[in-house]
């Protein structure tokens, strides 16, 4: 940054905003509270910007990206800091406003803080919608328990084979109650599960609408290539991931996925545990699933050949040697006594490289033998 540079952090919340302003030569920030609309964030910034050069930064939350677009609209550079990575004093055990946009200030005039992707709007909009899925699957899920609860709770049991076959749908529209109370609870219940699945299906053929568009179309191809993912789970690491080429290195993206294990090691000790789970969830949760297919065998069946057709020879490639390696892997994890849960965070970490590599153009290490 040029020297006569101003510094300004953001504290924002619903309804204000503590600014943290540090001039060129100024030791202490200078605190302004304004409201959060965009008439006062304009003002502040136009009024720096004529003493000269402006940078701009705040913490990622309910802001959401808005504000970053509205001061990158006012010809302000900014930053979207990652609230996990600005460091904190173990002792410090007074939090408000005001000391945060100064503490921010200060860190960021001394490049101490972490700014992450910012989406496009399109593709905020994109991310918006298979979350919003996300968030219904689990009220099916949810649904689906409060629905077998209830009926078990009343001593209605299915024994005539899996529960959501197409069996069991009809034994559920078959069950009664005597009692009005509790013939109306089984009805609202049934109900809402009905109509959360959907929703779900709509959002269902939406989302697969949305990935023959451009962007998504040719990385959606890719991904498709690898066993365990097809189109849903291809476009939430699309949308959430967003740019596989702004991680240099796999680890990158393992790291930023949360599927590094944590480490505590000082001097000869080297200690590591559990998964760091510090990442995207979104993401993860759909490369643990698409892991546990890598249990069985290397092959190519009719769905995943369907879905091959047409791609790259160098993505078919290297999720070929994705099925080898990973198999193998698992087999030697399972018979070193790794219970299943571990061996498949394993495998789940090992993908992500083979995907970063697919969607980088870049060879992967991992090579089979």
């Amino acid at each position: 940054m040029e020297k006569g540079t101003t510094y300004v952090a953001l504290d924002d919340s619903k309804r204000k905003i503590v600014a943290g302003i540090l001039r060129p030569g100024d030791t202490e920030p200078e605190l302004r509270e304004l409201p959060n609309d965009p008439h006062h964030i304009r003002r502040l910034f136009e009024r720096l910007r004529r003493e000269g050069p402006v940078v701009a930064c705040y913490e990622a939350g309910v802001s959401g990206y808005d504000l970053y677009r509205q001061i990158v609209g006012l010809g302000v550079a900014c930053d979207v800091i990652a609230p996990a990575l600005t460091p904190r004093r173990p002792g410090q055990r007074i939090k408000t406003d005001r000391r945060d946009a100064a503490k921010l200030v200060r860190f960021f005039r001394a490049g101490e803080l972490t700014a992450i992707h910012v989406p496009a709007e399109a593709e905020e909009a994109g991310r918006d919608l298979i979350r919003c899925r996300d968030d219904i699957r689990r009220d099916v899920l949810r649904w689906r328990h409060r629905t077998l609860k209830l009926l078990t709770r009343h001593g209605r049991n299915y024994l005539g084979g899996k529960n959501w076959s197409r069996g069991h749908w009809t034994w559920l529209r078959t069950q009664h109650f005597a009692l009005p109370p509790l013939q109306r609870a089984f009805e609202a219940t049934l109900f809402a599960l009905e109509q959360a699945l959907a929703r779900q299906a709509e959002l269902d053929k939406e989302i697969e609408t949305l990935a023959l568009t451009d962007p998504y179309r040719e990385p959606v191809g890719w991904l498709r290539c690898f066993r365990g993912l097809d189109t849903l789970s291809a476009m939430i690491l699309v949308a959430e991931i967003i740019d596989f080429q702004r991680f240099r290195r796999p680890r990158e993206l393992m790291a930023y996925l949360g599927l590094v294990p944590t480490e505590y090691s000082s001097g000869d000790t080297q200690r590591r545990g559990a998964l760091t789970k510090a990442g995207n969830t979104h993401a993860r949760r759909v490369l643990i699933e698409a892991a546990w297919h890598y249990r069985h065998r290397p092959t190519i069946g009719p769905a995943l050949a369907s879905r091959s057709q047409g791609q790259p020879p160098a993505i078919l490639a290297q999720a070929w040697r994705a099925q080898q390696r990973l198999h193998r892997r698992y087999r030697h994890l399972m018979g070193h006594g790794k219970r299943p849960p571990v061996a498949v965070a394993a495998i789940a970490r090992e993908l992500v490289g083979f995907i970063w590599a697919a969607m980088t153009g870049r060879e992967s290490r991992l090579q089979v033998a």
